[in-house]
């Protein structure tokens, strides 16, 4: 087969497979492991015939990507809510998880203690490959979130480094104890002045003006890997903690554009981690896998029920953690792609130095990945929700901008049962929604604070309504990767309504509410005239046509906002994203008040078929 097919036959798997998980909602690493030994051990079709100490090289590259990444997302305003419990994790944490997995792995298994101790090392990384999809399903509140993000991406680099000291140490004459003591401390050193420094100069490179735009992302990537590389050079195994650090410097310099490098990293990572599992689990062989007996399985279970238990709980003692997070913490640490690619590494060499019984090595790193990621992913947003630290769903409404239409619109919402924030940066405004019982954040949504203290983890729908049009525009293009595109919403400009040729282009603004011509003025103008917002249930007796058809023309004599559906997911109507309401979905709309006095919510089967079962919301009214 030749290398072009083979490298479409990995890109297209990877893709394929990601999506899939995304369909599935199950962890991408499980269908991609999958996917990998179907195309590898079972079929055949994926040979890659580059040599194994090449390809290690090249998985390398790809894995100093992933952790630089990784380290961009970590913000130094996440560790005030984290940090009370992640130098505990990461410095006792780290070497008694070692030591109690190197321990299971020698009396369980029965494996040499050379073999085990470098296993054990290994199996101390989590990483941000599993934990970063995991927590957007969990939705976790951000300190618990924080705690997990910051130990997995911490930890990888840590892991790696033990496990080449450790492997250095058994199978390289002349390495003693001293040797690898000050080969740590190279390690630190060289991570520090390359990573530490060479993130430093980039972002002031970058902040005044030394690459043009179009070349600062590609010339990043480039410049990571060299890091990496000289990384190497200079300390053997020293790069991925200088790619680390590299990233967490230049995450928190202030860098006008670095969402947008932020934003290409991350879909670099999203290709390079679907082509690593995919390559990595298709060398493995059944021989391999045969390996896997009871003992093994045994280790599996100590790793998940003993080994992370007794490690958290030893290593946060009188640290300032609560107890839920402690529990979390105690059961969730799924291994991803930088154990993976280390097994890969260390299993053949270490079999090649003389410890046949390191062949085990890399099916059980990948059992364990896959155990791991599975039961941590399956059960992580449930246990959340059980211990308090995790939003039941993500169906609430993030409102910007306060006035007295967008109160109406919360009011209506809540008495519907869906959560919803109004932010507004001016005091005065949210103080009516306050008397409501409405949550409110005061404060610039996009400011530095709202990003670290804001909890939107219960919020998935974004809404604009500020009289500014193109700062509702700004938000949404700033917001709509978090909630989706498809879940952000602005008002139309007045532009808008008006002349075609002005209108901002789709790309540049969220989804236009509601109707093309229902702007922010327009709405103020039908409340202080009367209108109201009110609501009415479909049911297969009493369609939507027939609730709406004596209203008159939609976006004129009315307008649809949205509605409910019977398990309380909202929808917020565009007509670039119209829906046709379902049976038993509450329909939420803005029009003049009839006064026919039929109860909200009247199921449509009681109420008298010539007239419709609507009334206006709540307390509302036109001021």
């Amino acid at each position: 087969m030749h290398a072009a097919t083979i490298v479409l036959m990995i890109l297209a798997a990877g893709l394929a497979s990601q999506w899939v998980a995304w369909l599935l909602r199950l962890p991408g690493i499980v269908i991609l492991i999958a996917t990998g030994i179907v195309l590898g051990p079972i079929t055949g079709l994926l040979d890659p015939q580059t040599p194994s100490e090449q390809l290690t090289e090249l998985i390398g590259l790809g894995v100093a990507i992933i952790l630089f990444e990784g380290g961009m997302d970590l913000k130094l305003g996440e560790l005030k809510k984290a940090g009370r419990g992640i130098g505990r994790l990461v410095i006792l944490g780290v070497p008694i998880t070692w030591a109690l997995t190197a321990a299971a792995a020698h009396w369980i298994v029965g494996l040499s203690w050379p073999v085990s101790l470098v296993l054990g090392a290994i199996l101390v990384v989590t990483g941000p490959t599993v934990i970063q999809p995991i927590l957007r399903y969990a939705r976790l509140n951000d300190e618990s979130a924080s705690l997990l993000k910051w130990e997995g991406i911490v930890n990888d680099p840590i892991g790696v480094l033990l496990a080449v000291l450790t492997f250095q140490y058994f199978t390289i004459a002349g390495d003693g104890f001293g040797d690898t003591v000050i080969a740590l401390g190279g390690a630190i050193g060289v991570a520090l002045a390359l990573g530490g420094g060479g993130g430093w100069l980039i972002g002031k490179l970058y902040q005044r003006g030394g690459v043009p735009e179009h070349l600062k992302p590609p010339m990043l990537m480039v410049l990571v890997l060299v890091v990496y590389t000289l990384s190497n050079q200079v300390q053997h195994e020293a790069g991925l903690l200088s790619v680390t650090i590299m990233g967490m410097v230049l995450g928190n310099v202030r860098l006008s554009g670095r969402e947008d490098l932020q934003r290409f990293k991350e879909n670099l990572t999203i290709v390079l981690v679907s082509v690593l599992f995919i390559v990595i689990t298709a060398r493995l062989d059944f021989e391999q896998l045969l390996l896997l007996d009871a003992r093994a399985l045994a280790l599996i279970a100590a790793v998940l029920f003993v080994v992370r238990p007794l490690a958290v709980a030893i290593s946060t003692i009188g640290a300032r953690m609560r107890q839920a997070d402690r529990v979390l913490l105690g059961w969730v640490a799924p291994r991803g792609i930088v154990a993976a690619a280390t097994a890969g590494l260390f299993g053949p060499a270490m079999v090649a130095a003389g410890y046949a019984d390191a062949r085990i090595m890399l099916p059980m790193v990948f059992a364990v990945i896959i155990v791991t990621v599975l039961l941590h992913g399956l059960t992580l947003g449930a246990l959340g929700r059980r211990l308090g630290l995790a939003a039941k769903d993500d169906n609430g409404v993030l409102i910007v901008g306060a006035s007295p239409w967008s109160l109406e619109f919360a009011k209506s919402l809540k008495a519907l049962d869906v959560e919803v924030l109004l932010v507004d940066g001016v005091y005065r405004r949210l103080k009516p929604a306050r008397m409501e019982g409405i949550e409110v954040y005061y404060g610039e949504i996009l400011s530095e604070h709202a990003e670290h203290t804001l909890e939107t983890h219960h919020l998935g729908h974004l809404l604009c309504a500020t009289p500014n049009d193109f700062y509702n525009a700004l938000v949404c293009n700033a917001l709509g990767p978090e909630f989706g595109r498809h879940k952000s919403f602005q008002l139309p400009t007045d532009e808008e309504a008006s002349k075609e040729s002005r209108r901002l282009n789709a790309d540049q603004r969220g989804h236009l509410a509601f109707g093309e011509d229902c702007c922010y003025q327009w709405l103020q103008d039908r409340l202080d005239e009367g209108w109201v917002i009110q609501r009415t249930r479909i049911s297969d007796a009493f369609s939507m046509e027939e609730a709406t058809g004596k209203l008159g023309e939609p976006g004129t004599d009315w307008l649809l906002l949205g509605a409910v559906s019977p398990d309380g997911r909202p929808k917020l109507y565009s007509e670039e994203l119209p829906f046709e309401p379902e049976s038993e979905w509450r329909v939420l709309y803005f029009a003049p008040e009839t006064g026919n006095g039929t109860p909200a919510d009247q199921p449509a089967e009681q109420a008298d078929s010539s007239r419709n079962d609507t009334e206006r919301s709540e307390d509302t009214s036109a001021t």
